[in-house]
């Protein structure tokens, strides 16, 4: 008989989008007149089209697969070597930043990522995330086994939670407890929330000291709007010998359908056996890479590598430019109605506090059958994000003036 991993049966819910499109369904379902009406403002979803570049060059990978002269079979597992060389030319040694060729690894998607590299660090160690969190991040470790069972409240036993609050800008600092791994995620989903140097300073100075491992989500890196703020944690001296960073194409080139990413993995990042042996992080990744994946299609590679020629970079900073303005109207038009607003600034999501002590579901639901906007109900993304909801910037110009014009809307009645 095949035995279950118990530990899928500690996990608290369902995921929380499946859970809002449940809602969203039945609502329409009893209400079939205003179904038509709704704006999806929940999941961090794209909505525009990819970058014209990317079409062309998917496009050119098929013709390529098409003829003898240029086909390609199964990928370098790791990427192929002119595509990490356009990531870390473009995103990193353009900006001062030494990230080697070697240390880009090429992938469907930061989401996954941030869950398969646990399967290269061990058993019992000890977890910390933010809260408010990307539920991700908590759930994939209850799966594999860092946590004990769900407690009530929110969270699980065995698992460090940073307060993220108002009173600190939703920028928990570093653990007082030891801890073995953290994640960071900024700019921040859900809060919107943007990190300074001294403050991410703080974060690896502590994980040099107490030799942890920072597992840094940069997904949103793009939609930073203030020039003085860290685009990667290894603008930070000594970052390199203890954080590995995610990122994603999803949102700033729109990748959401196409599916692609990196991590970038430096070299010299160690961890310790049980017996305290150290070994090298990077190269079990990179067997992990070798023996579970055969990496990135022939088109997809050459997509990316179309976002690094000039071209590719003045499209991708309209679709920012895009999603930012929508985000500013949204963020104006929960100041409007009244509401304490994080975000909107630095990242696509504005994270507003409910109002009268409104509980996050109530909030969603309220907006939901009023005005019919779907929205994220804070305490979705943990505890802490109990009485706010996130609404996401990624929608067309008009379903954004349109949700403004509603919520102003809602607040006159």
């Amino acid at each position: 008989m095949a035995l279950v991993n118990e530990h899928y049966l500690k996990l608290a819910a369902g995921y929380l989008f499946p859970e809002i499109g449940r809602r969203v369904t039945a609502y329409a379902e009893a209400n079939p007149s205003e179904a038509s009406r709704i704006i999806r403002c929940g999941v961090g979803d794209v909505t525009e089209p990819i970058p014209q570049v990317a079409v062309d060059a998917i496009k050119r990978g098929a013709e390529e697969l098409s003829d003898h002269r240029t086909f390609k079979g199964y990928p370098p597992y790791t990427g192929y070597d002119f595509v990490r060389t356009a990531i870390a030319e473009g995103d990193f040694r353009q900006h001062g930043l030494q990230v080697a060729d070697d240390e880009i690894f090429v992938s469907d998607g930061s989401k996954g990522d941030c869950g398969h590299i646990l399967e290269i660090l061990g058993e019992g160690n000890v977890i910390a995330v933010a809260d408010p969190v990307y539920p991700v991040y908590v759930d994939t470790n209850v799966m594999v086994g860092n946590t004990g069972e769900a407690l009530e409240g929110g969270g699980y036993d065995g698992m460090v939670t940073l307060e993220g609050n108002e009173e600190n800008g939703f920028v928990p600092g570093p653990p007082a407890k030891a801890c073995d791994v953290a994640y960071l995620c900024f700019p921040n989903n859900p809060t919107g929330a943007m990190i300074t140097h001294q403050q991410l300073g703080e974060w690896v100075n502590w994980a040099l000291e107490h030799d942890a491992l920072i597992l840094y989500d940069a997904a949103y890196a793009a939609f930073i709007q203030d020039d003085t703020l860290p685009r990667s944690i290894y603008e930070i001296e000594g970052a390199d010998r203890c954080a590995v960073e995610f990122h994603s194409f999803s949102k700033n080139a729109g990748f959401t359908g196409v599916r692609a990413g990196y991590t970038v993995f430096p070299k010299n990042i160690t961890a310790r056996t049980r017996s305290g042996e150290r070994v090298n992080l990077h190269e079990l990744w990179s067997r992990r890479w070798s023996t579970r994946s055969n990496g990135v299609s022939w088109p997809i590679q050459r997509a990316i590598e179309s976002l690094y020629t000039d071209e590719g970079q003045a499209q991708i900073a309209t679709l920012i430019s895009h999603y930012m303005r929508n985000a500013g109207r949204l963020r104006q038009a929960c100041l409007d109605m009244g509401l304490t607003v994080h975000g909107g600034e630095n990242a696509p999501y504005v994270w507003a506090r409910c109002p009268d002590g409104m509980d996050s579901w109530r909030m969603f639901d309220h907006i939901l059958e009023e005005i019919q906007v779907v929205t994220t109900p804070g305490v979705g993304f943990g505890s802490n994000g109990e009485g706010y909801i996130r609404i996401s910037a990624f929608n067309s110009t008009e379903n954004v003036e349109e949700v403004a014009r509603r919520m102003q809307a809602l607040v006159g009645a």
